[in-house]
């Protein structure tokens, strides 16, 4: 009789779980399983060895249950308490480089957390972030990020004609807008023609200068002292990139790769002149044209739009250019 009770009663459980799993509970009966083999580990395992990585799912994991559920884990209450308050800590450490452990503290009040500084100070440390009032200098990146909108980025390239002849070309590029001027083209740079395009930089932008704080460049010798006094007389400071560092003036860096794969590495140019020409031409596609991925697929200076689409070749056809027209 107890077996056929026993039988009986495990047969209609079973009938219960495939009404469950027909009427799409099967996630119901996930869970069963998984909360029965939960309660046979924690028969087995009364101290589980935790990752960091693990810590902090929990933590994150707890924010999002009520507190009367928090039973479910298989740690207290107050070490949840504990390692969410970490994760805070950590973060604006993280987030806010000048501040200082106790600034961090004065925070953490404020977000009704009670902490003490020696506290902080403790987890920063042992998370290996050093909580000084600078831990690092702003890199490169924060830096251009940070003053994209008042800063001037000018480099040289070379073309080589088709007489076997090197073409030097000084462009400066307004970091914000993504804008290119191509000041000048030479086979002769001197630091005089270079001062010399500088000054005419300034006279182009007229107005817009004023905005202008920085202007960054690398060592080359070509930017002689004059070019740079071109420019502080004007109140714009001249930033050298490190040697031998190209990524520090990433943006130029970029814009001489696409000019080339675009433009130059496409054609055969036979002199100044010619170079010239064909810039003007490519920079004037590249300004009012050409979709930057960093100003949301939109030109620096895009033309106004209006209703029909009609196919305009660059170049001789090198590139097209689409735009609406009545």
């Amino acid at each position: 009789m107890t077996a056929a009770l026993v039988y009986l009663v495990l047969r209609q459980r079973l009938q219960m779980l495939t009404q469950l799993a027909r009427d799409d509970g099967a996630k119901d009966v996930e869970l069963l399983v998984l909360r029965h083999q939960v309660a046979v580990l924690r028969r087995q395992v009364h101290r589980p060895k935790l990752e960091p990585a693990d810590r902090v799912v929990l933590a994150a994991l707890s924010r999002l249950l009520p507190r009367p559920r928090w039973p479910i884990f298989f740690v207290t209450p107050a070490t949840l308490l504990r390692w969410h308050r970490q994760l805070i800590v950590l973060r604006l450490a993280r987030e806010n480089l000048a501040w200082g452990h106790r600034r961090i503290q004065g925070e953490l009040v404020g977000l009704d957390h009670t902490i003490a500084a020696s506290t902080v100070w403790k987890i920063s440390h042992q998370a290996g972030v050093d909580p000084a009032p600078r831990r690092t200098g702003p890199t490169w990146q924060q830096f251009l990020t940070t003053q994209a909108h008042a800063m001037l980025a000018c480099d040289f390239f070379t073309v080589d004609t088709v007489f076997l002849k090197r073409v030097y070309v000084l462009f400066f590029l307004e970091v914000a807008t993504r804008r290119v001027h191509v000041a000048g083209v030479t086979a002769h740079p001197t630091g005089a023609w270079v001062a010399q395009q500088a000054r005419n930089l300034l006279m182009d932008l007229n107005e817009r200068a004023d905005s202008v704080r920085f202007l960054l460049r690398d060592r080359d010798a070509k930017f002689t002292a004059v070019f740079d006094t071109v420019f502080t007389a004007a109140g714009i400071d001249v930033i050298r990139t490190p040697p031998q560092a190209p990524r520090a003036n990433a943006f130029a860096e970029r814009w001489v790769g696409t000019v080339r794969r675009e433009c130059t590495d496409r054609m055969l140019i036979v002199g100044e002149r010619h170079l010239t020409a064909v810039l003007a031409n490519y920079t004037r596609h590249y300004n009012e044209h050409r979709p930057h991925r960093s100003l949301g697929q939109r030109p620096p200076e895009p033309r106004s739009a209006a209703a029909k689409v009609n196919r305009r070749p660059v170049l001789d056809g090198l590139i097209n250019e689409y735009a609406q027209a009545a």
